[in-house]
């Protein structure tokens, strides 16, 4: 299914559109492996690392259930969310969000994201018209998080509103992997086989035991994406490119308020921070930062 075509492709450079998905994630990504995050849970008594991945991200969304949280981050087995259940009972909601904002600001200044107070005021210029004129329409993530109060440090609050954009696509990824019959374990399998996601932190993150994994390889194996020692098929990686190509054109329409020539720009001026993360060594892999040609099959593999 082609579901991107319901919704009307933006009149926008694909090349464009994917680059700046790829930038907002790699520097949105650093929350995930910095020191200061975990440090920041301890303080509010939380020191099991999954229990404050949750906790972080699905602060934004008030104090929900468990449930409501795995529908929200859709790839991840119901036993890896459930172990949150009571977490809100820790600290609330905005501690946790105050939390994740007093990590990001300590990281910021640990590793010299050095950027003037020009630079950040014109990338908010870029983006801040896209998180306001955003359509929000099964885009639970995304509007959680543009809801949060921005925080009054501008880097940190730059950091938010890319955090916005990078949880839109987010939730529009999804939307194009289900219309494609692509479960939440599926695309976990299909990732790490393609070679987009590392196979030791999805199994240790999302916590998709041995039987589930082989069920949804039997599954992408009976579509012609895997081959039935768990490697991707041609067509498989073909699939994969495709629905990356569909929450493309998905998310085209998000940029059209600032246009091709700004999307560039603010991709531009961003990506120094995730370039300083990452020499810093923040990350144990190398973060995707590739073009929009399909994927090479001999190299996925």
């Amino acid at each position: 299914m082609h579901l991107a075509s319901t919704f009307g492709r933006a009149n926008m450079d694909m090349n464009a559109v994917r680059k700046v998905s790829l930038t907002i994630n790699a520097t949105h990504l650093f929350i995930y492996f910095i020191p200061e995050a975990p440090e920041e849970a301890a303080k509010l008594g939380v020191t099991e690392y999954g229990l404050a991945y949750f906790a972080f991200r699905s602060a934004p969304m008030g104090v929900v259930p468990w449930q409501v949280t795995l529908a929200a981050f859709y790839n991840f087995s119901p036993r890896s969310v459930q172990a949150m259940a009571g977490v809100w009972d820790t600290a609330t909601p905005e501690q946790w969000q105050a939390a994740r904002f007093a990590a990001v600001d300590r990281a910021l200044q640990r590793v010299d994201v050095n950027f003037t107070t020009d630079q950040i005021a014109e990338a908010r210029s870029l983006i801040d018209p896209v998180v306001a004129s955003a359509d929000y329409a099964g885009k639970t993530m995304a509007a959680a998080n543009a809801s949060v109060p921005l925080p009054s440090d501008p880097l940190v609050a730059l950091w938010q509103q890319i955090t916005v954009v990078r949880e839109w696509r987010g939730d529009a990824h999804f939307i194009v992997g289900a219309a494609n019959d692509l479960g939440p374990c599926d695309c976990n399998v299909l990732q790490t086989a393609t070679g987009h996601f590392p196979e030791a932190i999805a199994r240790a993150t999302r916590l998709w035991n041995d039987e589930e994994v082989a069920a949804a390889t039997a599954r992408l194996v009976a579509r012609g994406w895997l081959n039935a020692d768990g490697t991707a098929t041609d067509a498989g990686i073909a699939a994969r490119e495709q629905i990356e190509d569909e929450t493309d054109e998905h998310c085209a329409a998000l940029w059209t308020p600032i246009g091709d020539a700004n999307v560039r720009r603010l991709t531009s001026l961003i990506m120094p921070i995730h370039d300083t993360f990452t020499a810093a060594g923040t990350y144990p892999f190398r973060v995707e930062m590739g073009d929009t040609q399909s994927a090479d099959p001999e190299t996925a593999r």
